[in-house]
């Protein structure tokens, strides 16, 4: 079995990371598998932790009243699921709910703060290499919205 770290290099978020770094990194970091409809994290809790999706499927999701919980999006193998730890005294905005059984690899993002805090070049890689991801997201989501979106004379 691989160390979590050279996992890590697997993950397009940390391919371009130094081995080193990637060793900070997965200090705190714990694989955790989960069952079908096991829940990663809620909407509206603090945030803490970010996993790395190895196998599996994971559906972020939200409470909408009348509703119940709407899945915005699925991620999967290679895909990073909560990015919210990133903002400080952050709450989930979505929820995460495996669709399958999944596995990941948990990084102890309060950790990685305090790594970050004490060696502000780490912090900076770390962040920049969670901000690329989370634009990922952001399109990823745009365009599934301009689909949602489209106007029905273009759906011909």
């Amino acid at each position: 079995m691989t160390t979590l770290s050279d996992a890590l290099a697997h993950f397009p978020v940390f391919a371009d990371v130094p081995a080193a770094e990637r060793l900070l990194i997965a200090q705190g970091a714990q694989r955790v598998s989960y069952r079908e409809g096991d829940r990663l994290f809620t909407e509206g809790h603090a945030a803490h932790g970010c996993w790395l999706v190895e196998t599996g499927t994971v559906a972020l999701d939200f409470s909408v009243p009348g509703r119940g919980r709407v899945v915005v999006q699925t991620v999967s193998s290679g895909d990073i699921v909560g990015l919210s730890w990133l903002v400080p005294n952050g709450r989930w905005q979505f929820g995460a709910v495996a669709l399958e059984p999944t596995t990941t690899i948990v990084l102890d993002t309060d950790g990685l703060v305090s790594l970050a805090k004490a060696d502000p070049r780490f912090g900076y890689m770390l962040t920049t290499s969670m901000f690329v991801e989370l634009v990922h997201r952001l399109n990823s989501t745009r365009a599934r919205l301009l689909d949602v979106y489209r106007s029905p004379r273009e759906q011909h």
